[in-house]
């Protein structure tokens, strides 16, 4: 996608006012409106126009917006937002502005939340706030307790904005996926003329994990193992998050196929399962004896694995 400068669309510099922000924004609105401007670029300068004010008028949006831009685009057309940009702060309107106005794949996959629900079919009231937070994956298969950080945007008196940071204490639940929610009750913005606050609904993240891949409630990794075993047939102990697991690798196994081991993935009614891609890993020669053995194996065994090509090799 391309990343959007949101601050060059209206022609103010990042330090600007909400002031100086509205007034570019009206300026530039009228400049570029379809119906004074006849020019054949007008239309799509006046939805960047609306789009970029859509996100420069609201602090939340605007701070979140700010630390993105701290990372430069990589690439005109493949901009990819860096892991975890929006981690820890929390925004009181989940559900992007309130329009059937389209904009672009940027403010789409920064800003438009599609999640309306805790995963229970629960709609949001008004006042709710949503944050995201990072877990490790071995905290879904027991559940665990986490402290959370989260910034939110103030505006003060001059139109200047601050970051406020409060800290709350979050029951990860065991068996939760990925993308799923969990929802604090009270936690969410403060409502408006004494009523109670919001909910706060927290997206949960897998902080990356050095063997396995989520999918949903599935685990994914490759299983390295050794050309006799894969020839030979065996049975290899293979960690998971949830403890040590005997996995029988079939005689004759290829690189690429997928183990199964059913319901050892995330819990929950039913379970996920663990896959794993075999990957046979040849061993360094580096003795007389391994080279010897090799050269043995090549001399008496008639397997080829380019018979299908096609051809003779000369």
């Amino acid at each position: 996608m391309d990343f959007k400068d949101y601050y060059k669309a209206l022609g103010v510099t990042q330090t600007a006012s909400a002031d100086e922000i509205k007034k570019a924004f009206r300026k530039a609105a009228r400049r570029y409106h379809p119906d004074i401007n006849p020019s054949t670029d007008a239309e799509a300068k006046f939805k960047d126009v609306n789009e970029a004010y859509e996100v420069l008028k609201d602090p939340e949006r605007r701070a979140a917006y700010d630390q993105l831009g701290q990372e430069p685009p990589q690439g005109q057309g493949h901009y990819q937002p860096p892991p975890g940009w929006d981690s820890g702060y929390e925004f009181s309107d989940a559900s992007g502005p309130q329009s059937d106005e389209a904009f672009s794949d940027f403010f789409e996959t920064m800003f438009r939340r599609g999640a309306g629900t805790t995963g229970r079919g629960q709609a949001r009231p008004a006042a709710d706030s949503h944050g995201r937070i990072e877990v490790a994956l071995e905290d879904a298969y027991g559940g665990a307790e986490r402290k959370l950080t989260l910034r939110s945007p103030v505006v003060g008196p001059n139109g200047a904005i601050t970051m406020q940071e409060r800290t709350l204490s979050v029951r990860v639940p065991k068996g939760i996926a990925q993308g799923q929610h969990i929802r604090l009750a009270g936690q969410g913005s403060p409502g408006f003329d004494g009523s109670p606050a919001g909910d706060l609904f927290l997206e949960v993240t897998f902080a990356p994990h050095p063997v396995y891949r989520p999918d949903g409630k599935d685990l994914h990794l490759d299983l390295p193992i050794t050309p006799w075993e894969a020839a030979l047939g065996s049975h290899v102990v293979m960690p998971t998050p949830d403890g040590r697991v005997d996995l029988r690798i079939p005689k004759n196994a290829q690189t690429g196929q997928k183990m199964r081991l059913k319901g050892k993935g995330l819990p929950g009614t039913p379970a996920g399962d663990i896959y794993a891609t075999l990957k046979i890993v040849n061993p360094k020669v580096e003795t007389q004896e391994a080279r010897a053995l090799f050269e043995q194996m090549a001399k008496e065994m008639t397997f080829d694995p380019r018979a299908n090509l096609g051809g003779k090799v000369k």
